[in-house]
């Protein structure tokens, strides 16, 4: 298939995208290892990853703590800093089409989604927390007149920002937006599949005014540029959103080290519990949209629907209503609403887990255990929304992370058990309970354990409120004035003043 006009300049761009951003301007970075990037839509070379080493990533810790000391953005009133955030959102609202087709042949996003979800969420965050800065003040404690008690919070230092594939700029943009506000300076490390589209935001902060240093982009592999910010002594604090494994690996990194801040957000294996009284097809179809959202690639994926028995049939049917709308198409055309999945070896995992499932039982409702071909893109990685009946609890699929479009429906028979249900895993992200009894919704929301719950809807939320898991969800908050407090230093300060 032809690219667009508006595909080939942003391949255009991922040409010049090549290295790293550091001191406020791209630099290429001799004798570093060359990985090509793959897109999933058609399997082509993308462009090249000029991979940071230790040493790469050293010179941007040490161009991010000179910023920190001398550029004057850590001292600056937060008002000021308000501004640049608030121009930052302006330029990528203003590139929000360049951004999208980036992200879109970087990960497989369809552009649609890529532009109006994605980088409409992007340009909210960082205008919110630019917004926010007016508000910001020191906490002043009640005392006696003799005495004047506060608090002062002030920027922690450099912040290392480890960000994943599947929402690179808004995971980005969550980061960054609280930790520059607080007056951090930041080196962010994206995903080795989404090198391109953080290196563009990274420019655009530039153009807002942002200082030279005070943000970095370093691109490389986990086990070098990730693993080397994660041990650096420089690194006041480390924010990371990915994997169990990995995050436990920067929580070790940071004991044998300096002892940095780790906050990291790990994932989940959310469940949307459906109670007798609700609109059933409603939930079912909720649930589904939200498994296949982004190709089901979400830490947030409603994976899990629970559904009493009598209602189960027509739950099922309504999810598989949805899987059948849902088709792999072409990630660049606008009419596109399900894309490629991000690489060839997701879409081998999600073939493995899937497989496993049926051996242990599971139906196939809807879809194909198969990887799905799309038409011109033979070389690309899809694969069509699958929908599981009758999954046992305790099987894989129901235990870990696909990270693909795959919605297991489990049966239960009572309301006890839906909550051991959804309880019954590692994680703690999030859930979504459907139903019109107003008692049963807050015992089943109150036994639930997730950082967020929605009830009778999914995903709906508001830069207001925070987002983290609990268990091996990770801790910690994103979005929100609390998502602040990651990234500064508080200071008690007790002034006597009757001398």
């Amino acid at each position: 298939m032809s690219l667009s006009s508006t595909a080939r300049d942003a391949m255009q761009d991922v040409m010049r995208l090549e290295g790293a951003y550091i001191g406020g301007q791209l630099v290429s970075l001799d004798g570093a290892e060359c990985v090509p990037v793959i897109s999933p839509r058609d399997g082509r070379s993308l462009g090249v990853l000029h991979a940071s080493d230790e040493m790469h990533v050293d010179l941007a810790v040490y161009v991010a703590r000179s910023a920190f000391r001398t550029s004057g953005w850590a001292t600056a009133p937060a008002r000021e800093r308000g501004e640049v955030l608030k121009k930052w959102a302006l330029l990528v609202g203003e590139n929000a089409q360049e951004l999208a087709t980036i992200i879109s042949l970087e990960m497989g996003k369809p552009v649609s989604q890529a532009l109006n979800v994605e980088l409409a969420a992007v340009e909210k965050c960082i205008r919110w927390y630019g917004e926010l800065a007016d508000k910001l003040s020191d906490k002043l404690i009640a005392h006696e007149a003799s005495v004047l008690a506060y608090s002062v919070e002030a920027p922690a230092g450099v912040v290392a920002a480890v960000v994943p594939w599947n929402f690179p700029l808004t995971m980005t943009a969550w980061k960054l937006a609280p930790a520059l506000l607080a007056g951090n300076s930041v080196v962010v490390k994206p995903s080795e599949q989404t090198p391109f589209s953080a290196l563009r935001l990274a420019e655009l902060a530039g153009e807002a005014g942002l200082p030279a240093g005070v943000l970095n982009v370093v691109n490389g592999l986990g086990r070098d540029a990730g693993q080397a910010l994660g041990r650096h002594p420089d690194v006041d604090v480390l924010t990371f959103t990915g994997s169990p494994v990995t995050g436990r690996a920067f929580m070790k990194y940071s004991a044998e080290s300096n002892g940095k801040r780790v906050w990291p957000e790990l994932g989940g294996k959310s469940a949307t519990i459906v109670l007798p009284d609700a609109d059933i097809r409603a939930a079912a179809a909720s649930a589904a949209e939200n498994a296949f959202f982004n190709q089901g690639q979400m830490c947030s994926a409603s994976s899990r629907l629970i559904v009493f028995e009598d209602n189960a049939d027509e739950a099922v049917a309504a999810a598989c209503e949805i899987a059948a709308a849902l088709q792999p198409r072409d990630p660049l055309d606008a009419g596109t609403a399900f894309g490629a999945i991000v690489s060839a070896g997701a879409v081998a995992g999600i073939e493995a887990k899937v497989a496993d499932a049926l051996e242990q039982g599971a139906v196939l409702a809807a879809g194909s255990p198969r990887r799905a071909v799309v038409q011109g893109l033979e070389g690309g990685s899809y694969f069509a929304p699958v929908v599981l009946d009758h999954v046992d609890p305790d099987s894989r699929i129901a235990q870990e992370e696909v990270f693909g479009p795959v919605l297991s429906v489990i049966r239960v028979s009572s309301e006890a058990e839906a909550i051991r249900v959804a309880n019954d895993t590692r994680y703690g992200l999030a859930a979504s309970v459907w139903g019109s009894d107003v008692a049963a919704i807050h015992r089943v929301t109150r036994a639930v354990k997730a950082g967020v719950i929605w009830v009778n809807c999914y995903e709906e939320g508001d830069m207001r409120l925070p987002f983290g898991g609990v268990k091996e969800s990770g801790f910690g908050r994103d979005k929100g004035a609390d998502a602040l407090h990651k990234y500064t230093d508080t200071t008690a300060v007790w002034m006597k003043l009757d001398g």
